[in-house]
């Protein structure tokens, strides 16, 4: 099975495997599972920021993001097709009571300019105070799109300018730095939180970070409980995270190599409509009128290939570790007979 539906399908190496049989545990809820206390220092340390907070998920800690740096009423500026609207179940407004500003932008991306021009001054009693801004970098419905970093740079001069906190979405941050050679401290020094994904390009099986300084992964914890999230005997896969921030991280712009390679191969087919540019492992086509999103994606299932549709007509490739050059050349194959 070739599957290109995301890269939270992969599954651990034998040597990932090795070192979450190996791990060392405790009770997490107590605050004594070594190998948790590990990963979360490891990554505090790697993006420069005072402490770290394991989670299950990047919805969760998103949504504690939003929790901690808003108040219900408040709103939070992003993209319209931010993971953090679009994705994730209404949770800004199930969990914590906020009103959303959904800005456009190409490729996924706001900027500086129309952030300022959107927040709500708050003297007008009529509309929501805004509090919070948020990014994603990259950006899943821009076809894995890089911000630049001047650009995210100008949008924390107005969050400070205008008391805004600002939080970043990194879910993928670590593709985007595979292709900038930035840093990840650089990048996370302008944000209050930063939440990071070791489940999509790392290859975890599960687990996201939340980041910031220590007042506000203090009260993290304690909505990681409210939410749900506290886990016990968790260093078995905090393990995984550990092994895949050490062994993972540099791989990346292979992934990125061949998304890249099969997206110049879908720019010469005549049933492709248009192929959005391809900056890291996401690749997003429209199809042209010969085949319906469901006919195009039924004939790469009978063979064997899995993909996704992420509206009418328009389609989603992810590369990722466990997508070869082998089922790379395979993928060509079948595009090229259709």
């Amino acid at each position: 099975m070739i599957d290109l539906r995301s890269d939270t399908v992969t599954r651990p190496s034998k040597e990932m495997l090795e070192a979450m049989f190996s791990a060392k545990v405790g009770d997490d809820v107590f605050h004594d599972d070594p190998t948790v206390i590990m990963l979360e220092e490891k990554a505090a340390a790697l993006l420069g920021k005072q402490a770290a907070l394991y989670c299950p998920s990047g919805t969760m800690t998103n949504q504690i993001a939003v929790n901690i740096h808003t108040r219900p009423g408040d709103e939070v500026i992003c993209h319209k097709h931010s993971h953090v609207y679009y994705y994730e179940g209404g949770s800004m407004m199930r969990n914590s009571g906020v009103s959303v500003c959904l800005l456009e932008g190409d490729q996924g991306q706001i900027s500086a300019a129309d952030v300022e021009s959107h927040i709500n001054p708050d003297t007008d009693i009529h509309r929501p105070v805004t509090t919070l801004v948020e990014v994603e970098n990259t950006m899943n419905k821009g076809g894995g799109s890089v911000y630049k970093f001047g650009t995210l740079a100008a949008i924390a001069e107005v969050c400070r300018k205008h008391n805004l906190k600002y939080h970043l979405d990194g879910a993928r941050l670590f593709n985007a730095l595979a292709e900038t050679g930035e840093g990840p401290q650089k990048y996370a020094a302008l944000f209050d939180s930063v939440s990071i994904c070791l489940s999509k390009g790392l290859g975890a099986p599960i687990g996201s970070l939340i980041l910031g300084d220590n007042a506000f992964i203090k009260r993290a914890r304690r909505v990681r409980k409210a939410f749900g999230g506290a886990m016990r005997q968790v260093g078995y896969i905090a393990a995984a995270g550990i092994y895949a921030l050490d062994h993972n991280i540099s791989r990346l712009k292979e992934d990125h190599d061949r998304a890249r390679y099969i997206g110049k191969l879908l720019e010469t087919l005549p049933y492709v409509e248009n192929v959005m540019p391809c900056e890291t492992n996401i690749l997003i086509f429209t199809l042209g009128k010969k085949y319906s999103e469901k006919e195009f994606l039924a004939k790469l299932k009978d063979k064997n290939i899995h993909s996704m549709s992420l509206a009418p007509q328009v389609i989603r490739f992810v590369t990722h570790l466990d997508f070869t050059d082998s089922m790379m050349m395979t993928v060509e194959d079948v595009l090229k007979s259709l």
